[in-house]
């Protein structure tokens, strides 16, 4: 299928791993060639560029594309100083928090908007997470939830221009970290990884998903490529789960 990606320019924040990582390759993969700074940082495809860092710089470059914007996909569920329960939380730590994901996202979408505003074409596609509907986890919950009303917000604002905006939630996902993060589940149980994985993906488990299996990222970066393509235009200012049916969300 032809995504209309031909031609494009693709910023993927956080593009150096995980989820932004294998967005850049499923860009790349339908675009043809891949921009070395791209490929150093996970490959953004074409002239993209993965970031990284939480402060952004405004403006644009010489070849009238938007200079890089600084904002760097933040870990997962945040803080652990952050989480609760609220007696414990770190007032600046979740600050923090905010700033990276929540503004670092706003900041880099104020960024990229006027160029896509005089292409008269864009896509804006936020990563947010499962911690927006479950209670339990306060730096995760509120960016999340946050970066879900920015983008029914801008997707309101910027219709009429051509610019697209929408919102994944994916759930527990495989990635660089997971190997680490099961061993760690795996010591908890006294029992392999494999088996530690098998346990939490089994039918019923309240830490699995419908599918009964983890989800890939690059199962979550196809949504996102179709998202950024000529053939999403009906699907604006929504939020798409790709957790593979979670009922609940805990990150690997």
């Amino acid at each position: 299928m032809d995504f209309g990606l031909q031609g494009k320019h693709a910023i993927v924040t956080g593009g150096s791993r995980g989820i932004g990582k294998a967005i850049c390759t499923g860009i790349g993969s339908r675009r043809g060639r891949c921009g070395d700074r791209g490929a150093e940082q996970g490959g953004s495809g074409g002239d993209g560029a993965g970031t990284s860092g939480p402060h952004g710089r405004r403006g644009g470059t010489a070849t009238g594309r938007p200079a890089h914007p600084g904002y760097s996909g933040s870990a997962p569920g945040g803080s652990t100083t952050a989480t609760g329960p609220i007696e414990t939380v770190i007032d600046e730590d979740l600050i923090q928090d905010f700033n990276t994901k929540y503004v670092g996202a706003l900041r880099c979408s104020r960024a990229v908007i006027p160029f896509m505003k005089t292409a008269g074409w864009g896509r804006i596609i936020n990563i947010s997470g499962g911690n927006a509907r479950n209670a339990g986890n306060l730096s995760g919950g509120a960016r999340n939830a946050g970066l879900v009303h920015m983008t029914k917000t801008l997707a309101v604002q910027l219709g009429r221009h051509g610019i697209t905006v929408n919102c994944i939630h994916p759930g527990t996902t495989r990635t660089e970290r997971t190997p680490s993060l099961l061993a760690a589940r795996a010591n908890q149980l006294g029992v392999s990884p494999e088996e530690a994985e098998r346990r939490d993906f089994a039918p019923d488990s309240p830490r699995g998903n419908a599918i009964c299996r983890m989800v890939d990222a690059s199962e979550v970066a196809f949504v996102a490529v179709f998202l950024a393509s000529e053939k999403a235009w009906a699907v604006s200012g929504e939020l798409v789960s790709a957790s593979g049916g979670a009922g609940r969300a805990v990150y690997y």
